[in-house]
Order: C-alpha cells, then sequence, then structure tokens
C-alpha cells in the first residue's frame, strides 16, 4: 500500500478515506494518532495491523463534541461534566461504561470505553468532516516512541497505512491522563498525561492512582499501559537524579568503551561537558513541560546518533514530571 502524505488543506481527502474504513495518521495536542472508524470492526483491526498492536489492549476514542460522547457511553456524570468543562477540549480522556456501535476490539472486551476530544484543529476538523468517532492510539510502531511529528509516523508506519496528515510538531508530547470515571465517587487516574494530577485535584477533590502506578506488579486497566512501551532501539539507562553521580556513571561507561547519548536538561549538559558527546536537550531544568514536549523525539533522534546507550536525566514526580518520569521509566531498560 502506497501512504498518502497530506497536508492540513486536504482533511476532505482524509476523511473520505476514514469513511471508506481506511486508517489515516492525524496529529493531535499530544502526540499523532493512527485513526479509523470507531464503529467499523474492520477498520479498527487494521490499527493493530499496523502498529503491531496486541489486540487485548484497548484505544481510545476521538469525539469532536460532548453530543458525539453521550452517543457512545451510558451515561455523562455530574462529575465527567465538570471534567469536560475545564479540561475539554484538551489532553484528558475519561473512561466510562460504553453504549452504542462501537467495535469490539476498541475496548479489549471490556465494558468500558476511553473517550476524549482532543483540542489540536486539525484533529477537530477531521473528525467533524468523518462524521464518526475515530479509534487513534499513537501512530508509532508498537513498543518504540511515540510520534510527535508526520515523519516520525512515516518512519514506522509508511506503507501500512492510507494516508498521514501533517500538522506539524505536537505540543504536549506525551499522550493523554485518562482518568477513570466509572465509579463517580472515586476519580482515578490510569495513566498520567497532559492534565495533571494536580490540575484535577483542584477541580474535583481528592483524585486516586490505579495502584499499577504505584506497584510494578499490579495489572494496569489503562489502554497505552499494559505492555512495554516508548523503547527506541538503543538501550536507555535513567541516571540517578544527582548530577554528580550522573557524571561519574557517564564517564565510567566511556572508559568501558560505550559510546553515550545524553538526554537532558540545558543545565545538565553544561555540567557534563556535553559538547564532547552525542546529546539532546530537554529545555531549561525548571520547565518539565519542555522535557515532556521533547523526549520522544529526543530518545528517537539519539536513537540514530552512533550511541550504544541512551542516558537521561529524571525529573522530580510532580505535575508533568509524573507523566514524563512514566514514559521513561517504561522506555528504559535500567533505572540507577
Amino acid at each position: 500500500m502506497q501512504t498518502a502524505f497530506l497536508d492540513s488543506s486536504k482533511l476532505d481527502e482524509a476523511a473520505e478515506y476514514l469513511k471508506s474504513g481506511e486508517v489515516v495518521a492525524f496529529p493531535t495536542e499530544t502526540v499523532y494518532g493512527l485513526g479509523a472508524d470507531a464503529t467499523n470492526e474492520k477498520a479498527v483491526r487494521k490499527i493493530f495491523e499496523a502498529k503491531g498492536r496486541p489486540s487485548d489492549n484497548p484505544l481510545i476514542i476521538h469525539v469532536a463534541s460532548v453530543d458525539q460522547l453521550e452517543r457512545y457511553v451510558e451515561t455523562v456524570p455530574a462529575i465527567a461534566r465538570e471534567v469536560i468543562s475545564h479540561f475539554w477540549p484538551g489532553p484528558c480522556t475519561l473512561v466510562l461504561n460504553k453504549k452504542g456501535p462501537i467495535a469490539s476490539s476498541v475496548t479489549g472486551g471490556l465494558e468500558t470505553i476511553g473517550v476524549r476530544m482532543p483540542s489540536h484543529p486539525v484533529a477537530l476538523a477531521l473528525i467533524e468532516k468523518a462524521g464518526v468517532p475515530l479509534a487513534a492510539p499513537s501512530a508509532n510502531s508498537s513498543g518504540k516512541p511515540s510520534p510527535t511529528t508526520a515523519l516520525h509516523v512515516k518512519r514506522d508506519l509508511e506503507g501500512k497505512i492510507k494516508a498521514i496528515v501533517d500538522g506539524g510538531t505536537t505540543g504536549v508530547g506525551l499522550e493523554s491522563t485518562v482518568l477513570d470515571l466509572t465509579d463517580p465517587k472515586k476519580p482515578t487516574i490510569l495513566r498520567p498525561g497532559g492534565v495533571t494530577l494536580e490540575e484535577l485535584e483542584a477541580v474535583l477533590g481528592q483524585v486516586w492512582l490505579d495502584p499499577h502506578l504505584r506497584d510494578d506488579a499490579a495489572v494496569p486497566k489503562s489502554p497505552g499501559m499494559k505492555y512495554k512501551h516508548y523503547s527506541p532501539e538503543k538501550p536507555v539507562w535513567v541516571l540517578p537524579e544527582s548530577i554528580d553521580r550522573s557524571r561519574a556513571v557517564l564517564e565510567q561507561l566511556e572508559k568501558e568503551g560505550e559510546k553515550v547519548g545524553v538526554l537532558a536538561s540545558d543545565q545538565w549538559l553544561e555540567q557534563l561537558k556535553s559538547d564532547q558527546r552525542k546529546s539532546c536537550s530537554l529545555g531549561n531544568e525548571n520547565m518539565p513541560q519542555q522535557a515532556a514536549a521533547r523526549l520522544f523525539s529526543s530518545l528517537r533522534a539519539l536513537d540514530d546518533e552512533a550511541v550504544s546507550v541512551i542516558l537521561v536525566e529524571p525529573y522530580e514526580k510532580k505535575g508533568i514530571g509524573t507523566a514524563y518520569m512514566n514514559r521513561l521509566e517504561k522506555a528504559a531498560s535500567r533505572i540507577l
């Protein structure tokens, strides 16, 4: 299959592909999504085939309005409407009880469904033109770093999908927060993401964390969290929080003949004398949103360099740093 590379002026063409049961990659404010008509079983199965994604791993559907949401869930409780009023459109997925003609492979056999309304204008316009909700995981080969540009998608999936809509570089850079509201009295984060725990608690009061976020032995319930994810080909090591210990690790590896790539803040790169080796900047160490936005693209960039190991700076697990560390630790083969 030849993959069409479309700019955002050709959304009518992309929408026709979706209506005919094809798979189209498109930009969202988080990462690029791999979209198909969520009501078409054959179309949704093409997502799993293109990604090489396990079929028991559920997908998030993307809608363009609250009216569209109401067609596919049993009810929208008051707490969900509160979240919607503050965070939609945006990077927050709500898990609710499903109804309606959603393809069974979207939910992975569950009676619940994850739904969000993206804030990217291209994504919203495409959903509206297609006239159906779009099932859309990240548009990468399963297990690889999520794509934040159309070229990342092309590299992973060219020839496997019908089209890629180029909407530029994504903003948030990490996937949406997944918030389980099936028990309205116990809102629970299943996956940290672009909307933080602190932001949710400012609106809802207490918000719980799914046990697997604290205990690796627990079984995750969220889309995109059940299997190893986000890993480049080269091994990824998470550095110690101490810059001195991290410098010692780096120097020891280089004494052993390793070709080290470094992904860190500007401040750390300066102290690690990063001009002597392959490196990528996560931005200002006091602006973790920059690190979140750059993580996946930088892992891909260093993976393309002549390095044997990628060392990455950790961030404090608060605010968007929680989501950053969640993705980094899933990508890592070693945490120092």
